[in-house]
């Protein structure tokens, strides 16, 4: 099953490119959309048939998908887990680290993301297969870890290069943690490692990549996750990305990612300081402002 938020926090279910609000007799209202996302997500094995009935309900709205506005599929993760360097050449011996990104990052498709005024080296895109947990656990072994996954979404990893000291300051700048388009759930996906990840950049294919490169598969990835303060039902894990054609993003620029089976994730990118990179990642001289197209 496939699910999203829209239009100012509704909770709806997709079935053939089109959505269906889920009404609160079956899924009860909260006081915000993550709280909503994660009721879902806890009592989802209950309320499947319901569900599937509302999408099934020719009676109801069922308005297409493209023509509603899009929010976060899990608008404020608790945990915000992005895997490091998790895919390589050779994947001997990559272990596996996580950084926390700031739920505060998380926007939705069709944002539009500034870049802020820090000394960055470059921005670059990462684009990335999400987790999203179903059952919350400590300690989870590897071989009971999928039992654990509730779905998957996309995620772009946006990066300010060599900024302060620590992943945060990096990582977590508002609007770095682009997410979506939809929450598609377990059952729907057969092999989450054998899924297509790609990312254009006006139009230009950047990164194109196989799920099946990933160093530490999702099982291992939930069992180191969860060795430390255990994971919740909601909780996000972004599993990395294959860094071949990983390049800059700067003003102007125009990203659309998408992952087979869940679809594309796009938003725009704007710049006040009009600074630009060429495609190696190297810093160009600023233009005089009355030469800017």
């Amino acid at each position: 099953m496939i699910f999203c938020c829209y239009d100012g926090g509704t909770l709806g279910v997709v079935a053939d490119g089109r959505v269906t609000a889920v009404p609160d007799s079956v899924v009860p209202a909260t006081t915000a959309p993550q709280d909503r996302v994660e009721l879902l997500i806890e009592t989802y094995a209950d309320k499947r048939a319901e569900l599937a009935a509302l999408a099934a309900d020719a009676t109801l709205a069922h308005p297409p998908l493209a023509a509603v506005s899009l929010e976060a599929p899990v608008p404020s993760p608790k945990q915000l887990l992005c895997a490091v360097k998790n895919y390589a050449d050779d994947r001997q011996g990559v272990a596996a680290d996580f950084f926390l990104k700031s739920p505060l990052s998380v926007v939705p498709t069709g944002s539009t993301v500034t870049l802020p005024p820090v000394e960055a080296r470059v921005f670059h895109h990462e684009p990335e297969l999400a987790v999203v947990i179903g059952r919350a656990g400590r300690d989870i072994a590897a071989a009971d870890a999928m039992d654990h996954v509730f779905g998957y979404t996309g995620f772009l990893d946006l990066s300010a290069r060599d900024v302060g000291t620590t992943y945060y300051f990096k990582k977590s700048p508002a609007g770095f943690g682009p997410m979506g388009p939809v929450l598609v759930t377990a059952d729907e996906i057969p092999d989450p490692h054998d899924l297509t990840v790609e990312l254009s950049v006006n139009g230009e294919v950047r990164q194109r990549y196989s799920t099946a490169r990933m160093a530490n598969r999702i099982d291992r990835l939930i069992e180191v996750a969860s060795s430390v303060a255990g994971v919740v039902p909601g909780d996000v894990i972004a599993t990395g990305t294959y860094h071949v054609g990983m390049g800059p993003v700067q003003d102007g620029d125009h990203v659309v990612m998408t992952v087979e089976g869940i679809g594309e994730l796009a938003v725009d990118v704007a710049d006040p300081l009009h600074r630009a990179w060429d495609g190696a990642g190297k810093r160009l001289p600023a233009e005089p402002a009355g030469h800017r197209a």
